[in-house]
């Protein structure tokens, strides 16, 4: 009987470490993501072949801000599979700047200039 009360105590604690590991995994999941901008209302291939140039550009332009140095990206993407018929809804678009504060600057000023997301 011994043996058996030990494979439940070990199981409970299992239990509790995967609870434990759920929660810190789905936190740093939320702080990785708490970097993005989403950008929404920008049509379809706009940005032509080079996303990060298009928004090195615009950006600037739709907020009114002077990002110095230039804007740096980590990473640049449109969220969701490519749609054939393009008169739905444009996909966001979601980047993450590599200096955070740029990203607070846009945040910051998004609120009263920013017509994307």
């Amino acid at each position: 009987m011994g043996s058996l009360e030990t494979h439940m105590a070990t199981s409970q604690d299992r239990d509790q470490d995967l609870l434990y590991l759920k929660s810190k995994l789905t936190d740093l999941e939320d702080r990785s993501r708490r970097d993005n901008i989403r950008l929404l209302g920008i049509p379809e291939n706009e940005e032509g072949t080079d996303i990060q140039a298009f928004l090195s550009s615009t950006l600037p332009k739709l907020t009114s801000l002077n990002f110095d140095p230039p804007l740096e990206f980590q990473r640049v993407h449109r969220v969701g599979p490519k749609r054939s018929d393009t008169s739905l809804r444009p996909r966001p678009i979601i980047t993450s700047l590599l200096r955070h504060n740029q990203t607070d600057k846009y945040y910051k000023q998004r609120t009263t200039t920013a017509p994307f997301g």
